[in-house]
């Protein structure tokens, strides 16, 4: 057993355990608690059983935004340039593993980055596969086979969450994950991608820009279903429009079987068949790294052995570890965040969610100790084909919630000034979306969601107001930046004629002069 770091517990002079804190897992959640903790003096152990960095880095965010990027410039050669005099497109070839390897190899990078951040910040970070002893102590055996036993005062479980394949013949054994998108050595010719969430229509749209002729497989009526309708409806068209083929109301898929020429046939509950392709991508959702954290999981195994039923942590019918909003589990010592726990499965999620963790048990400030993260108003991005940007509620959650008179709703589609050039119909152009979810006699902001070019790069911004309380009368009093998409946030309806009540703290209303800093 480790007896280096060893720290007094300061409300318990009778255990000292090896670390002040154990996080199990090196993802961006588990980094972002260890790395603060560590910033209190902390002595921080972090037990990665893979590649630093998680879900996010190494078959997530990171690489998909690289897939984007190849996509969004074969859209651009494709169809884009001959509109700006531009020719020499149709000669372009894309070199995948070239694309595959400098992807791969950024993704290297990233984690020798995050290993040398550990150093910097004075947290141990080690590998192997760990479980549970008690509700104080780990085990972690090592790619030797070595077990070393580690003591912890507090643990936090980061584990994240991993690709699930539904049931159904020869799915497991003939089709890939999301994760397996990335060990693609070429591009498939034909591609069937299973499911309705942001991973299925963003790696549908990466496929279908670099070339793949690709069927979206959707068990209802379209993907995106929980997103506001005006956004799923207009991807739907753009991705129709794109030349994606959606299967619709199928009930999933039902079947995968290879023929003589090793090519798979995909049958789907609906009684449809899709002939002849060459990858089947299951995108039907995500499931905690929980299975083996307890034995009674009925999934299959995932080698994590964590062993839940040592320490007596409770989860979900589902398998998600539950933890309150503070990030504890029932056990007293040990928390919960991230991917594992369910709740907004978002990376900055978990980064935030791990550091106002440690902030509440190690800062010893005044001002941290109900610290937690908000689960509300947060924007998020989905790299689809065109891009969708969202924060807050949708329309139909907003009438639900507040009855449909409360509910005042501002709406706007253009075609980007970027296609105004372009010689089509103006039909055809691509079209960008938009619309502002009001509620009350101020007309508070709850819910603002785009679809169109720029929309990822746009909301960031628009999320900072809405989680300052903006109204829409506070986006009225932004002068719009002209000639940009975003400017239509800040005009639509009949620009200033609406209540002019602010959310801020300082109302910059009516030519009001901004805010002055407090200097002492």
């Amino acid at each position: 057993q480790s007896t280096q770091h060893q720290q007094q517990h300061p409300t318990n002079t009778m255990t000292t355990y090896d670390y002040d804190l154990i996080c199990i897992g090196g993802g961006s959640g588990g980094i972002a608690c260890a790395k603060r903790s560590a910033s209190y003096d902390k002595s921080v152990l972090c037990i990665e059983r893979a590649r630093l960095g998680g879900t996010c880095v190494n078959v997530g965010c990171v690489p998909k935004k690289v897939m984007w990027s190849a996509a969004s410039i074969a859209d651009t050669v494709k169809h884009d340039m001959e509109h700006y005099g531009f020719s020499g497109g149709e000669g372009v070839k894309l070199d995948f593993a070239k694309l595959k390897k400098r992807r791969d190899d950024y993704v290297k990078r990233l984690n020798e980055i995050y290993g040398n951040g550990f150093k910097s910040a004075g947290v141990t970070g080690i590998f192997g596969e760990c479980t549970f002893v008690d509700a104080h102590t780990v085990e972690v055996t090592g790619e030797d086979g070595k077990k070393t036993r580690y003591t912890g005062d507090k643990i936090v479980i980061a584990t994240g969450g991993r690709p699930h394949f539904p049931p159904g013949e020869g799915v497991e054994e003939h089709c890939i994950s999301s994760d397996g998108f990335f060990d693609l050595e070429e591009l498939p010719e034909v591609a069937v991608v299973v499911g309705a969430g942001y991973i299925a229509v963003e790696l549908a749209g990466v496929l279908n820009s670099l070339g793949s002729e690709v069927h979206l497989v959707v068990r209802k009526g379209k993907a995106l279903r929980e997103f506001d309708p005006l956004i799923s409806d207009g991807l739907d068209a753009e991705m129709e429009k794109a030349g994606i083929l959606i299967h619709r109301n199928t009930n999933g898929v039902a079947k995968v079987v290879l023929d003589e020429q090793k090519k798979k046939n995909v049958t789907l509950h609906s009684g449809d068949v899709i002939y002849g392709a060459d990858v089947v991508l299951m995108a039907a959702g995500r499931v905690p790294n929980t299975e083996d954290l307890c034995s009674e999981c009925e999934w299959a195994p995932n080698t994590e052995m964590l062993h839940l039923e040592c320490c007596g942590v409770k989860v979900t019918s589902r398998k998600y570890i539950i933890a309150d909003e503070y990030q504890n589990t029932n056990v007293e010592n040990i928390y919960a965040l991230g991917d594992v726990c369910g709740k907004v499965e978002l990376t900055p999620m978990a980064i935030a969610a791990g550091r106002r963790l440690a902030d509440r048990l190690f800062s010893g400030k005044e001002e941290h100790k109900e610290a937690k993260v908000s689960y509300e108003c947060v924007p998020t991005v989905v790299f689809s084909h065109p891009t969708i940007g969202t924060c807050g509620i949708t329309e139909p959650q907003a009438v639900a919630k507040y009855g449909q008179d409360n509910v005042k709703v501002y709406t706007s589609k253009f075609a980007n000034l970027f296609y105004g050039i372009f010689d089509m119909e103006p039909a055809q152009k691509p079209k960008t979306l938009m619309k502002v979810i009001c509620v009350g006699l101020d007309e508070k902001v709850v819910g603002i969601h785009v679809l169109g070019m720029g929309a990822d790069e746009m909301m960031q911004g628009f999320g900072v107001a809405m989680k300052m309380g903006c109204t829409k009368a506070d986006l009225d009093s932004s002068v719009a930046i002209h000639p940009t998409a975003s400017e239509e946030l800040v005009t639509m309806g009949v620009w200033g004629t609406s209540p002019q009540e602010s959310g801020a703290k300082v109302s910059p209303l009516n030519g009001a002069p901004s805010a002055e800093p407090r200097l002492s």
